[in-house]
């Protein structure tokens, strides 16, 4: 269960706490007043107070072990049983949860004003790497509440006051997320649904650059553009998963493009091998698990690609394969590919045995060539791209005409 602060939770519009209450499966939330709300929630939860929360959440975003604190000693009359007049300084403080108290230490915690990108840890916090792509000292914690509340993703730009560590705390906190990749955090929060935004045809093509045969024929004859929904198809050990393998080679390092590789219904030995190349998966299920489990992981990977796209920056994100899923969470996978008319993209980069439907780039590939170890292995006949022209002109159009064509006779 996620740890909520509540300072946060006090920070928070009521429209916000009553979607958490309804995660937490609190009954009658609405009947309640805020602060009683916020009670309920953090009962819920099993949440520390503030001052418990920060160490806590730090330390396990860290990895780490919390730190033993020692037990100051009692005096005499206490430890005899009488009552003590000695205060200790916390306590003459003003309370943190008053509003003064709450000014008084933003204030005085809240000196400076970090910048940096953020990075989403597993456990739903994340941290301000001021100095990316390297960890440092002065990196900023950002609280798993805060990057749900501007779902934040990795990558995203992020400036807003620091408060310093509390007591054991070994990194200074974000006290609010002022701004996300150069635009208010509230502006960016409250934009348009992904669904609900305009987009247009795939127009700035996506190159390979490679000199494998069949990577060449794919980049010349089935070309695929940001924002394209792109499947590799082919029966059995057709090397499809290979194909997407090179691909993913000759994209990955591309400027202002994310990519990410969810695995699903996946032999173990694939999962292991991919594990330990370049790109690790963000999710990796097996053939074994349920249909249900693998189209969840497919859909965590594009919520995070669309929110990327959505902010003006392009993601394209890998699916091997769409078999294990139900159809509809298939083709609904497929369908998240837009190419922005105001923000970025999205490219979908999945295999299957066969073609869903939808697509604006179909690659087909032969078995029978793969089998045969002939280059390369591309159906040409069943593969193509829908309006080739808005990636490679209208003569790159024609000679794809022309090939095809070619292909066609060739078979007959």
């Amino acid at each position: 269960m996620t740890v909520l602060a509540r300072s946060e939770l006090e920070a928070s519009p009521l429209a916000d706490l009553h979607a958490i209450a309804g995660q937490v499966g609190l009954e009658g939330f609405r009947r309640l007043r805020k602060e009683d709300l916020i009670a309920a929630i953090l009962d819920a939860t099993g949440s520390a107070t503030d001052g418990e929360d920060g160490e806590e959440a730090q330390t396990r975003a860290a990895g780490g072990q919390r730190p033993r604190r020692r037990r100051a000693p009692r005096s005499r009359r206490a430890r005899a049983g009488e009552a003590s007049d000695e205060v200790e300084p916390e306590a003459e403080a003003t309370p943190a949860s008053s509003p003064e108290g709450e000014e008084e230490t933003e204030a005085r915690g809240a000196a400076r004003i970090a910048a940096g990108v953020v990075e989403v840890l597993g456990n739903g916090s994340a941290f301000l790497r001021v100095d990316p792509p390297e960890p440092s000292d002065e990196d900023v914690y950002i609280s798993a509440a805060q990057v749900r509340r501007c779902e934040l993703v990795s990558g995203d730009r992020v400036t807003g006051p620091v408060r310093t560590p509390r007591r054991s705390e070994r990194y200074p906190s974000l006290v609010r997320i002022d701004t996300i990749n150069g635009a208010s955090a509230d502006t960016v929060s409250d934009g348009a649904r992904y669904d609900e935004l305009a987009c247009d045809w795939p127009q700035e093509r996506i190159a390979l650059g490679s000199s494998d045969p069949t990577l060449e024929a794919i980049e010349w004859l089935t070309p695929l553009g940001r924002g394209s929904r792109v499947v590799i198809v082919g029966a059995r050990h057709a090397g499809k998963t290979e194909t997407l393998r090179r691909m993913l080679e000759a994209v990955q390092g591309q400027e202002q493009l994310e990519v990410s590789l969810v695995l699903v219904g996946a032999r173990p030995e694939e999962i292991a091998q991919w594990r330990e190349g370049a790109l690790a998966p963000v999710a990796a299920l097996t053939f074994a698990a349920s249909a249900d489990s693998q189209g969840q992981a497919v859909e965590r990977a594009l919520d995070t690609a669309k929110r990327v796209a959505s902010r003006g920056a392009n993601a394209l994100v890998a699916i091997d394969s769409l078999d294990g899923l139900h159809p509809h969470a298939a083709q609904k996978a497929l369908a998240a590919a837009r190419n922005l008319r105001d923000g970025g993209s999205l490219t979908v980069l999945a295999t299957a045995s066969e073609p869903l439907g939808g697509e604006t780039t179909v690659i087909a590939l032969d078995a029978t060539l793969t089998s045969t170890g002939r280059q390369p292995i591309l159906d040409l006949v069943s593969s193509g791209t829908l309006r080739p022209e808005l990636l490679v002109g209208e003569e790159g159009a024609a000679a794809i005409t022309r090939a095809r064509a070619a292909a066609v006779e060739a078979a007959a």
